[in-house]
């Protein structure tokens, strides 16, 4: 194919047709000349199709999660105490997605968990843990099995940064059988191995690897002393992962985390900061607050480097104070979460899809994506936020149920399940996340307010299927719309090219499986 169309002129049907609502109707005409007055959800949208002009593996899905980061997958995995801890990020991270550690935990928990995400892939690993010579096969073994891996480099003072003076792995220590035994004496001497000197290339170093066949690879500087580590199996996951998200300079996967707003978020900040995270979440059931914008003005100030996602907010005004903040994305929904009670609880929120079209038209005049966050319950919600604006796509109870979500499966009724629950919910407040709803410790007014649920979500198996399947969807949304990649279905949105309709309750239910006695839907 040689493009869009083929090489071939499409023929337009007639203003008069285009008028009549036969092809449906512009998103102007539906969401701005709204005389009913009526906010709308993404079931009651449906989009008209376009004209298929290219094949399925051309479709670019890649989109820009804030200011500086562009995820190839625009997926994010919300920062929940049921969805994201360091295996779903790392996961998500792998598969081209995001994934933002929840603040459920103490600072130096969630600190470790970003930590962890930043070293299961690495270019340069800066930090090794090193072992000295003096040590005995026990810390070895030890170490082993605090950390989950086995290779170590020996410096002169046990510290990165020392002499290099040889390294030990599994073929060193498989046959010790004395644990008081000197690391120095069966460790492979540094006479026997190849390393590499400061201030080699990522592909070079990645090179002499695979020339040596070395399991890991150390690199000096002129003193030999030990200044980073490259690991044979990062190679691998670099190979298996082509669309994983990383960072420029190392080669890193990319990690979020969430913080409050309250001034102890700001040591929090600072911790996440020095663990190498690579986009802060305020994480506000409300976003427009002084509370917020002060924070979110500290983190800019303090750290210029690190990007800074603000929210949540359903209107321009919401979005304007958090833009002149400094945030570099908005965070997009309130109330309408599977587990979220807020609208029924405060009155106050807006459906999704109207929030999502809203927010994000008034920030790209500022060049500020948008995350739409929440109410996503299918590969056709997905496409419909991507379609109306959203940057990328948050989703909480869509990965709840995963493999690499926490906790454990437990069956009810002949069904596998997972806990999942809202961060408003009484039970997830108890743990901390009560900061994300009250700002006030007046104890006259800090009464707890449920605003969410707790519940269970069945088994969805492993991220490594389930997110293929999810990019795979939305692709096949994308053709049927006409759209070669997601800033083209933007480009149409935003030149009332797109067209939509509004479904009535009937159409809903004609749009989905209907009339059976009974049947099984599979995903994949």
């Amino acid at each position: 194919m040689s493009g869009p169309s083929n090489g071939l002129k499409l023929s337009q049907v007639d203003e008069e047709t285009l008028l009549s609502g036969a092809e449906g109707f512009t998103p102007s005409q539906i969401f701005v000349r709204n005389p009913a007055c009526i906010a709308y959800t993404y079931d009651d949208l449906i989009m008209m199709p376009g004209h298929i002009g290219f094949g399925l593996n051309e479709i670019d899905i890649s989109s820009h999660l804030t200011r500086n980061i562009k995820l190839q997958v625009p997926f994010v995995s919300s920062p929940m105490d049921t969805v994201t801890e360091h295996k779903l990020a790392i996961t998500m991270a792998l598969q081209g997605g995001i994934g933002i550690i929840h603040s459920n935990m103490s600072v130096d928990e969630q600190a470790e968990q970003v930590h962890k995400v930043k070293r299961f892939k690495n270019g340069f690993i800066m930090d090794p843990v090193c072992l000295s010579p003096e040590q005995t096969a026990e810390d070895v073994f030890r170490t082993k099995a605090d950390l989950g891996f086995s290779s170590f480099p020996i410096t002169e003072d046990g510290k990165m940064g020392g002499k290099l003076l040889g390294i030990i792995s599994n073929r060193d220590t498989s046959f010790i059988e004395d644990p008081t035994a000197k690391i120095k004496e069966f460790m492979t001497p540094r006479s026997q191995l190849v390393v590499a000197q400061e201030g080699v290339s990522l592909v070079e170093a990645n090179d002499i690897l695979k020339d040596s066949k070395k399991g890991k690879l150390p690199v000096v500087n002129k003193n030999d002393e030990l200044v980073a580590l490259i690991a044979r199996t990062d190679l691998q996951k670099n190979r298996d992962n082509p669309l994983a998200s990383k960072d420029e300079k190392n080669k890193q996967l990319l990690v979020g985390a969430a913080i409050g707003t309250r001034p102890e978020d700001r040591d929090r900040a600072k911790a996440l900061v020095e663990a190498g995270v690579d986009v802060l979440v305020v994480d506000s059931s409300q976003g427009d607050s002084i509370y917020q914008l002060e924070i979110v003005k500290h983190l800019k100030e303090s750290y210029p480097q690190v990007d800074v996602i603000a929210g949540n907010v359903v209107t321009p005004s919401q979005a304007l104070h958090l833009i002149e903040a400094g945030a570099d994305g908005l965070r997009v929904g309130m109330g309408i979460g599977s587990i979220c009670t807020t609208q029924e609880i405060c009155a106050v929120g807006r459906a999704q899809a109207s929030a999502v079209y809203h927010v994000a038209k008034f920030a790209r005049k500022f060049g500020v994506p948008i995350v739409a966050d929440g109410g996503i319950k299918s590969t056709g919600h997905i496409t419909k936020a991507l379609c109306l604006g959203a940057g990328a796509v948050m989703m909480g109870s869509m990965l709840a149920g995963t493999d690499e979500s926490p906790g454990e499966y437990f069956y009810q009724d002949g069904v596998r399940l997972k806990r999942y629950r809202g961060m408003g919910s009484l039970e997830a407040m108890s743990q901390g996340s009560e900061k994300r709803y009250v700002w006030d410790t007046n104890s006259a007014t800090a009464i707890k307010v449920a605003q969410g649920v707790s519940g269970a979500v069945q088994d969805k198996g492993t991220l490594r299927r389930y997110i293929p399947y999810l990019m795979q969807g939305v692709r096949h949304g994308l053709q049927d719309a006409g759209c070669l990649s997601v800033d083209a279905a933007r480009e149409k949105l935003y030149n009332d090219q797109l067209r939509f309709e509004i479904r009535s309750p009937a159409a809903q239910k004609e749009g989905s499986v209907h009339g059976l006695h009974s049947f099984e839907k599979r995903l994949y």
